[in-house]
């Protein structure tokens, strides 16, 4: 299958490692990877902002650039939310682009269907899923849904040989980061940041993995400040773990 890689412009800038752990994975699990030269930001921070119209031509810039491949992929919860759901009603001649955007966790369980990995992580591990990916994309129980439990990140985590995955007494909690949010009401933001740290060290994790690394930048932020001592890595990072 032909994939297109999708980076998020945080982490263009800021996590490259995690963009070439996506590559690196997709590539393993038999995928044909495309990386448009001239990919831009989805256009998700402008429409967050109540400037909807001023993104227009960024949507319609991601959907010239990622037109001719099977599907596309992304490292990002809230970006792949952002595209699936925002584009078709913003600029409608971009709902079949957007109709081909996954983000990586559901790529690998829904398509790919992957049922073992390689990797080795050797760590307690607290699993944090972004509102994002919870809520929207629906990438696991929330606690407000009777249904039957199921968490796809937790799935590919349990894949890892190694990795100790801790239980969270409040695992679907909101991070504060929630983009402009952590900048509007950045003393909330940062309280919600530090309860959700410390349910993580209460259950003893070691490391905080995510799909969304937009959420481990505001809480690594918080645990540099604190002096905590917790690391933090993206999905895609531990599953393409190689020691431990």
């Amino acid at each position: 299958m032909r994939v297109g890689l999708f980076v998020p412009c945080y982490i263009d800038q800021f996590y490259p490692q995690v963009a070439v752990a996506t590559l690196e994975l997709l590539e393993r699990h038999g995928c044909e990877v495309d990386y448009p030269m001239d990919q831009t930001c989805c256009g998700q921070p402008l429409a967050n902002a109540g400037m909807e119209q001023e993104s227009i031509k960024i949507c319609q810039h991601f959907a010239d650039q990622f037109a001719g491949v099977d599907y596309v992929v992304t490292p990002s919860g809230s970006c792949a939310h952002h595209v699936q759901h925002n584009y078709p009603r913003l600029v409608p001649d971009t709902k079949p682009v957007a109709e081909k955007v996954w983000d990586l966790t559901d790529f690998l369980v829904d398509v790919v269907q992957i049922g073992s990995v390689t990797a080795r992580f050797e760590e307690s591990v607290g699993l944090h899923i972004g509102c994002h990916s919870l809520r929207g994309l629906r990438q696991a129980k929330s606690s407000e849904l009777q249904v039957p439990e199921f968490s796809k990140p937790q799935y590919l985590l349990d894949l890892v040989d190694g990795l100790e995955l801790v239980s969270l007494s409040r695992q679907d909690e909101c991070c504060g980061f929630g983009g402009t949010f952590a900048v509007n009401f950045g003393g909330l933001s940062a309280k919600m940041g530090a309860d959700r740290l410390e349910d993580h060290i209460g259950a003893g994790a070691k490391v905080i993995a995510s799909g969304d690394m937009s959420c481990l930048m505001h809480l690594d932020g918080i645990n540099r400040r604190q002096g905590l001592g917790l690391e933090f890595k993206h999905i895609s990072e531990i599953l393409n773990s190689v020691s431990g």
